[in-house]
C-alpha cells in the first residue's frame, strides 16, 4: 500500500462511489471483508440521487481515497451543527479491509472536517448487530451516546431490511483541537 491519495467526489464519481459502497456492504462480494451487512440488508446500500445531492449541497463532503490511482474507500463527512459534524457512508473495498485503511480514511475525514468547519465532535451511526464494527469505532476514541435512530424502513433508497428491529446506535467522538 502506498500512499493514499485523497479527493473530494464530484458528481461524475457517483456511479463508481456507489459500486464501492455496495462491494463493501451488500451481496456475496461484501462477505469478502468484515463490514459485509448482506445477513441483515438486501438491496442497495446508497441511492445514487441521494448521494449527488450530498456531492452538491454546502457544508457536506464526500471524500474518495485511492492508492495506486484505483478508488480504495469513501466517506461523507458533513457539518451537522456549530459544533458537530456528521461521518457517514464510510466504506472500504473489501480486498483492502483490515490493512489500516480504514483507520486513515477517518482519520483524514476528522481532520479535514475540523478543519474546515471548527467541529469539535463527530458523530455517527451504525446499526446496532454490527458489534464488531462499533467495536472498531470504540478503538478510535468513539462512545455510545445512549441514543438510538429509527431504521428507515419503507424506504427501500438504503435497503431492504431482511429482520424487524434494526435500529441506529449513535456514537460521538469529541476531536482533539487543531
Amino acid at each position: 500500500m502506498t500512499d493514499l491519495e485523497f479527493r473530494p467526489a464530484i458528481e461524475a464519481d457517483v456511479a463508481a462511489i456507489v459500486e464501492l459502497v455496495t462491494s463493501a456492504y451488500r451481496g456475496d462480494e461484501s462477505r469478502e471483508g468484515w463490514t459485509t451487512e448482506a445477513d441483515l440488508i438486501d438491496g442497495q446500500r446508497i441511492d445514487p440521487l441521494v448521494l449527488a445531492r450530498d456531492i452538491r449541497r454546502p457544508n457536506s463532503l464526500v471524500l474518495l481515497a485511492h492508492d495506486d490511482g484505483q478508488l480504495v474507500g469513501c466517506a461523507h463527512v458533513a457539518k451537522a451543527d456549530d459544533t458537530t459534524g456528521y461521518f457517514g457512508m464510510f466504506a472500504v473495498r473489501p480486498g483492502g479491509q483490515g490493512v489500516g485503511l480504514g483507520k486513515r480514511i477517518l482519520q483524514y475525514a476528522e481532520d479535514l472536517a475540523a478543519d474546515a468547519w471548527g467541529i469539535t465532535s463527530m458523530e455517527l451511526t451504525v446499526i446496532e448487530p454490527r458489534l464488531e464494527l462499533i467495536d472498531f469505532y470504540v478503538r478510535r476514541g468513539y462512545a455510545r451516546t445512549g441514543e438510538f435512530r429509527e431504521f428507515p424502513y419503507g424506504d427501500d433508497r438504503f435497503g431492504v431490511p431482511l429482520r424487524d428491529d434494526l435500529r441506529m446506535v449513535v456514537l460521538r467522538k469529541e476531536l482533539a483541537a487543531i
